[in-house]
């Protein structure tokens, strides 16, 4: 800064000394008539220099500063190297985006960015088939304008995005899409679609195929199972060895069984065209039916009690509630160990979220295992299971059947001190 000072001062200084000379000489009429002249001259040089200054700054097209000297050539000169930083940043970033459109263009997935108001900022070629966008001309339009889907609109008015939505039926009318947002930055959105219909067409095969077998199973099984019992009836059977391998061919068949039926439910729990079918459930009457059926599973094993806290009924499903319940009341009397106590539980607590919930005492599980419950056929302790009768099956029910009423299950349980298994409910569905 003292530098820029003494040097505009010199000019100045200069033909102050030299206007002195002349008036000396001359008079003081020469003197200050020269000085005024070179002045002038000094100012018309510098408005000059600003006038081209401007003119650069209006013309956006030109890169680089006009040349100058004197005071403003220093200037000039940063200014030349600030425009060509700035212009190999430009380049790098220009370059920096178009790799990384060349990589979201080549990734398996259609992204699109969203604002807070869901309108369409950008996105790669993917997410313009899926949703049948136009990456320049749909640019700030909403995409619930291009993607109509009921389900859709209400995924994006929810705003609940930790389950994929699943989409069928769009615009290609074989395509499914697995659909997933993740908010990010401020109030942002990342839109990520998934074309998942092969892998929907072998979920479909491998469902078809176990209803398939399942139902083919069941005819022989009844043939089979409907033998046993007549021979054991026979009443020449004095054989010991042929009663026992008797009794367990008919425990094994009914098991069997058990397992097709299971095997059944959740095909058609699974299947996306069996719709759930809604009406006003009385829980309590309900509960009350179960409680007796606990009652003679249990014979007698068991302190086994139901704690009506609430009157509440619910809006759903009531021959898969039945099921859901009762599946949890059954798994707590088979893993329960005789003498211990069993606790049936229906309220709606203050957060008006209703819960029916299955307490008992008995060997509980080990926290490594909780999160694998509902696995088709997991098993804790598979040689236990076996002895109980379970098909392994009975907790994947329930949990295709809380999904289905839009609920969740709960499990919270320590080894030696017993579980409790609970399936909260939305509120809305709350009928009181």
């Amino acid at each position: 800064m003292v530098d820029f000072w003494q040097r505009a001062s010199f000019f100045p200084l200069l033909v102050l000394l030299a206007s002195l000379l002349l008036w000396a000489v001359f008079g003081a009429l020469a003197g200050a008539l020269f000085f005024a002249l070179l002045m002038l001259m000094g100012l018309l040089s510098h408005l000059r220099r600003l006038a081209e200054l401007e003119h650069w700054c209006v013309a956006s097209d030109s890169t680089r500063v006009p040349d100058s000297g004197g005071l403003w050539e220093e200037v000039f000169s940063r200014l030349n190297k600030m425009v060509r930083k700035q212009h190999e940043d430009k380049e790098k970033h220009a370059a920096a985006l178009q790799q990384i459109e060349q990589a979201t263009a080549a990734l398996p997935e259609g992204v699109a960015i969203l604002d807070a108001a869901d309108h369409v900022e950008w996105c790669n070629p993917l997410a313009e088939q899926h949703f049948g966008l136009d990456g320049v001309r749909d640019v700030g339009q909403q995409i619930t304008y291009m993607a109509r889907q009921p389900e859709f609109v209400r995924y994006l008015t929810l705003a609940n995005y930790t389950e994929p939505l699943i989409l069928r039926g769009t615009r290609q009318d074989d395509m499914v899409l697995s659909v997933k947002v993740v908010p990010y930055g401020v109030n942002k959105k990342l839109l990520i679609s998934r074309d998942i219909t092969h892998l929907e067409r072998i979920e479909t095969m491998r469902r078809d195929f176990v209803a398939n077998v399942s139902h083919e199973l069941r005819t022989p099984l009844t043939v089979v199972n409907g033998f046993v019992e007549t021979l054991q009836d026979m009443p020449k059977l004095d054989n010991d060895m042929s009663r026992r391998a008797l009794q367990l061919m008919g425990e094994q068949t009914r098991r069997m069984e058990g397992l097709v039926d299971d095997l059944l439910t959740l095909s058609r729990l699974e299947n996306s065209l069996n719709t759930l079918v809604e009406e006003e459930v009385d829980v309590p009457p309900l509960l009350q039916s179960l409680y007796q059926d606990g009652m003679v599973l249990s014979d007698g094993k068991h302190t086994l009690r139901l704690e009506l806290e609430s009157s509440a009924r619910l809006h759903g499903n009531a021959a898969e509630l039945r099921s859901a319940f009762g599946n949890l009341l059954s798994n707590a009397v088979r893993y329960t160990p005789q003498g211990g106590e069993i606790v049936m539980r229906w309220s709606v607590p203050e957060s008006g979220l209703p819960i029916y919930s299955v307490s008992d005492s008995g060997i509980g599980i080990a926290p490594e295992h909780i999160p694998r419950l509902t696995e088709r056929f997991y098993r804790v302790d598979r040689s236990r299971s076996r002895e109980t009768g379970g098909t392994g099956l009975g907790l994947a029910i329930v949990k295709h059947i809380a999904n289905r009423h839009q609920a969740h299950l709960e499990v919270v349980s320590e080894e030696g001190k017993g579980s409790t298994f609970s399936i909260v409910f939305p509120a809305k569905r709350s009928l009181v």
